[in-house]
């Protein structure tokens, strides 16, 4: 089968370029590829970051695209079907996961299913969690220019069938990301991060934006003793001073911030470092975080929000909280450490259930089903 892929690639950073990356590298073992990459994606001006494309020395996935298409210019949108009809695909997939995006991606995907290709999108949200005047409407406009969906978790494909009650869909999975480098052994990782060998270790990992509840993590954390020691590590796309002011309380000691894009390396020597992985969100849909964390073994307390159950429940992998509640964080970082259960052999398990293998099969059965 012949596909284009239309998403974010290399060089820009971040999870959604990572997971296109892995699931193009998939997909071009048995079949023939093509990535259709942004030249723009976002204006600076509206870009919450420091930059959109990845470090020198990022361990990315590097996957050679056609930089074409600019999100705010039309005439890159006629350019960026015409190159891809010229490929002449059979399916073309894409992933939206902001509304902002619709107009550009919707347009070129209605064009190419007119001219008789398969369109398959990859949802890793309908719903923006931070929402703005006039997202329904856009990403209707672009939901209604695919003729299949790829759901990555029941919220997901229960939003999609608010926005489209006939939609034609499957159920997929967020594979465990490969691509960070072997684990490091806890000592060595807790040395260079200045960390004591016998503490309690969180990690909190990615961007930093509001929903994503730090700060019901630092609170949280408060609560601990001193056994405790927190790492966090990402951008922070909200501002941080309200963390830091947060922070000003604890022992400086007990905290290690690493407050920017952190490469793979960087992400492995945190993760090696840790014991557990928190995710205190107030919303989500699934999370790229829990597959990084499942790839270095470390088990996660999440919030039930969006799939992030689906993520860790069937194998076990982690803790899964009613809600976003600082004392129920508390008091489950407190038993973790006190389980019996041996959930680094639970997400072995997860790992050897789940590959983008797999999730490239499922993908390819569904676009022959359509």
């Amino acid at each position: 089968m012949k596909i284009a892929y239309l998403s974010t690639f290399y060089p820009y950073k971040g999870g959604i370029a990572q997971f296109n990356g892995s699931l193009y590298s998939a997909l071009s073992k048995s079949h023939e590829i093509k990535a259709f990459n942004y030249k723009v994606q976002y204006p600076k001006i509206l870009f919450p970051g420091k930059s959109q494309f990845v470090n020198d020395d990022d361990r990315a996935i590097v996957i050679e695209s056609e930089r074409l298409l600019n999100s705010v210019n039309p005439i890159s949108w006629v350019k960026t079907y015409n190159e891809i009809k010229k490929f002449n695909p059979d399916i073309v997939m894409s992933k939206l996961w902001i509304p902002f995006l619709a107009p550009s991606v919707g347009y070129v995907t209605g064009r190419l299913r007119k001219s008789g290709v398969k369109a398959i999108s990859v949802l890793g949200n309908v719903i923006p969690h931070e929402h703005r005047i006039g997202d329904e409407a856009l990403t209707k406009y672009y939901l209604n220019r695919n003729d299949g969906f790829l759901a990555m978790a029941e919220s997901v494909k229960d939003d999609l069938l608010k926005l489209k009650p006939n939609a034609n869909y499957i159920m997929g999975y967020h594979p465990p990301y490969d691509h960070f480098g072997e684990i490091v052994d806890q000592n060595i990782a807790r040395a260079k991060l200045g960390i004591h060998p016998n503490k309690k270790v969180l990690i909190f990992f990615g961007f930093i934006r509001d929903y994503k509840g730090l700060d019901i993590l630092i609170d949280a954390f408060k609560k601990l003793d001193d056994s405790y020691h927190l790492i966090i590590a990402g951008e922070s796309y909200s501002g941080i001073e309200k963390y830091e002011e947060q922070l000003k309380s604890v022992d400086p000691n007990r905290v290690t911030k690493l407050i920017k894009y952190t490469t793979e390396d960087e992400a492995a020597i945190c993760f090696s470092a840790s014991d557990v992985c928190v995710l205190p969100y107030r919303t989500a849909t699934q999370s790229g975080i829990v597959g990084i964390s499942y790839n270095f073994h470390v088990p996660v307390i999440v919030s039930d929000v969006g799939g992030l159950r689906e993520m860790v429940e069937p194998w076990n992998a982690g803790v899964v909280l009613e809600k976003a509640d600082v004392n129920l964080f508390k008091k489950a970082i407190e038993e973790y450490f006190t389980s019996e259960v041996d959930y680094k052999s639970n997400i072995l398990k997860a790992l050897s259930d789940q590959s983008w293998d797999s999730l490239a099969k499922k993908v390819i059965e569904f676009a022959q089903s359509i």
